[in-house]
């Protein structure tokens, strides 16, 4: 786990901008304490930040390797873990191929000579990185298949920049001429959706490389990309009787996920929460460590906390069991860092005790398994059975649904069945995008003066939905939701709440061999017996602890709404809102009379107006330069 940075320049100039490059390393400290390195011929420039996981004493990036007859002939520039690059090395060993490390970064390279474009085929793991080839002078990029690491690029005159973090292209943006307007449509699509869809930034000339693709180029060309992995879930079934050969299969399928997962030179710990996913890693990690850490967090106040449950799973499986207590004043004093350490806004409060549940990890191990990705393999989010309650409705004609809607539409707010009639009349394209959604387009407005009314979510929705046509209803939210809440909330703070703490987070569920499994599963398995992941929950019978398997997830819940309202955060959220330079972009008495109305009971705004707020502070941040984000550097040992 590092961060990247690498050009490639337009004019065979590459040596010139190597001190932007160097000055621009620092920023990204964080993802790669152990070691920094840079190197660059005529063409390109690489600069790297190593956190040192496999291979501790070698393995240094950029990484030098060809074949015998021009041994220097690729640089590699590497984020993320490859989990199978034991059994990659051996194959490309037996294959006649030579190698100068014992890291996972090396078996990419030796499998880009050996296999061209098709090397991201054969890898199993997390990555975002860049290749350049000397010889042919080509540059090749790609991320991995859910996309669990980012990667950043920005093309000008004078080239194109690749990065793990945006701040790094920021950087650099004086050095290679880059314009920092912002992009209001991706403004928009944040403002209704609490995050930036890939593959857009808030800079209109930054952009990100999609989960599941590729990008090569040579001096002088744009970045075109192209997709080698795109989920699918087909329509399945399973025999009567055979459900539990299903079962087996899955159980199999993550013992072996997080085997390869554990595999590491440092100490790996695992993040346990209340829920299901957390459990199931963590009970399984302890298979293969039996003095496995795990770390939890909670807050002060009751109904907000899963600290209890957790001390029960981690005495149940075994395991000794670290928790850390978030205060309502550490959480606003930590939220300018965390939106710094973002590089984009994510509105999810939950972030924050992410970010603080990582920091106290990190005194005691450099890696932890989490189990993000489960609800979206498995079919985990309540929403998914909204397709079971609103079946009657796909039996009715399209004229008379629409007519239902537009009564909802004059039934009070609150009043029993109105959101039923509202949700049902609509297709699912109209009605779902994600668990995201906090203003409705007159809300939106509200806050958003200059909102185009041709904005519709299906701009950003709709190419997914008609990849997905031949999919039952459930699966076809779980696609969705892989290009969406997913890659743009859930993997995005997890990826960076980590990495500010300098903290390797895996996740077994997104493991390509467990998705082989999960996308087998029938819907009438997912949403069945009044639970969601219905499979996973029977596979994990002999694993997870009575207690936690049909819990409801939680994960880390944060008080927000009370928060809000109360001495807490309200003057907090008054003067952010008073402070932030953001009359051009929200109409603010209106924010201020939201706050207002949230503090009264009037409506709950909690959503709305953290969405709002985190904006400002980034704003503050990256644009004005007013908010000090108080970075702080810390010196951690190679070796935990």
């Amino acid at each position: 786990m590092c961060g990247l940075l690498s050009m490639l320049t337009t004019s065979g100039n590459a040596e010139d901008y190597v001190p932007a490059l160097e000055a621009a390393l620092p920023c990204m400290r964080h993802r790669g304490p152990d070691a920094a390195g840079t190197w660059h011929d005529d063409d390109a420039a690489f600069g790297f930040n190593r956190l040192a996981i496999i291979d501790i004493e070698h393995s240094d990036q950029p990484l030098r390797w060809g074949p015998a007859d021009n041994p220097q002939r690729y640089a590699l520039t590497f984020n993320g873990e490859i989990y199978n690059y034991v059994e990659l090395r051996e194959e490309l060993q037996a294959a006649g191929y030579t190698f100068n490390t014992e890291g996972d970064g090396e078996p990419i390279v030796v499998g880009y000579h050996h296999w061209g474009e098709d090397v991201v085929n054969h890898l199993r793991g997390m990555f975002g990185f860049v290749i350049w080839d000397s010889e042919t002078r080509t540059m090749f990029a790609a991320r991995d298949q859910f996309g669990i690491k980012p990667l950043y690029y920005a093309t000008t005159a004078a080239g194109t920049v690749f990065a793990s973090e945006m701040k790094c292209i920021l950087e650099m943006a004086d050095a290679i001429g880059l314009d920092l307007s912002l992009d209001k449509r991706a403004i928009e699509h944040y403002v209704d959706l609490q995050y930036v869809p890939e593959p857009e930034s808030l800079h209109a000339n930054i952009r990100r490389v999609e989960s599941g693709s590729t990008v090569t180029l040579r001096p002088g060309e744009q970045v075109s990309s192209q997709r080698y992995f795109t989920p699918r879930f087909p329509v399945q079934h399973v025999p009567t009787g055979q459900e539990q050969q299903l079962f087996d299969r899955i159980a199999r399928a993550l013992e072996d996920s997080v085997e390869k997962h554990m595999r590491a030179d440092v100490t790996v710990g695992s993040f346990l929460s209340g829920g299901i996913d957390s459990t199931a890693i963590a009970a399984l990690a302890k298979r293969h460590n039996p003095n496995l850490l795990t770390f939890t967090t909670g807050f002060e106040r009751e109904g907000y906390s899963e600290v209890d449950v957790a001390a029960e799973s981690a005495a149940a499986i075994g395991v000794e069991h670290i928790v850390k207590i978030v205060s309502p004043e550490e959480y606003a004093a930590a939220i300018p860092r965390i939106m710094w350490y973002l590089d984009n806004p994510v509105a999810d409060p939950s972030l924050v005790p992410l970010y603080f549940v990582a920091q106290e990890a990190r005194k005691h191990v450099k890696v932890v398994l989490s189990g993000e990705g489960a609800d979206e393999l498995f079919g985990g989010y309540t929403i998914y059975k909204e397709p079971l309650s609103l079946a009657p409705f796909d039996k009715v004609p399209d004229p008379l649904r629409r007519g239902l809607g537009k009564l909802s539409q004059v039934l009070p707010d609150g009043m029993k069945g109105k959101s039923l009639l509202e949700r049902g009349s609509m297709t699912m394209e109209e009605r779902y995008y994600g668990n995201a959604r906090s203003f409705n387009f007159e809300q939106l407005q509200r806050v958003l003066p200059w909102a185009t009314r041709d904005w519709d979510h299906r701009e950003v929705t709709a190419p997914i939905y008609a990849e997905s046509r031949d999919f039952d209803p459930v699966a076809r939210m779980q696609h969705l939701d892989l290009f969406t809440w997913m890659r743009g909330d859930i993997l995005v703070k997890a990826d960076k709440m980590n990495m500010a703490n300098s903290l390797e987070l895996r996740v077994p569920f997104l493991d390509k061999e467990v998705f082989k499994v999960a996308e087998t599963i029938p819907h009438d398995l997912k949403i069945s017996h009044g639970t969601t992941k219905y499979a996973l929950r029977k596979a994990m019978e002999q694993i997870v602890p009575p207690h936690v398997l049909h819990r409801k997830k939680l994960g880390f819940p944060v008080p927000m709404r009370h928060w809000l309202a109360g001495d807490e955060l309200f003057s907090w959220a008054q003067d952010t809102i008073n402070d932030s330079q953001t009359e051009d972009i929200f109409n603010k008495p209106e924010v201020l009379e939201m706050l207002k109305e949230h503090r009264d009971g009037i409506s709950d705004h909690s959503r709305r107006l953290w969405t709002v707020l985190a904006f400002m502070v980034w704003h503050g941040i990256f644009v004005e330069g007013r908010i000090d984000p108080q970075i702080e550097q810390r010196d951690y040992p190679v070796k935990l």
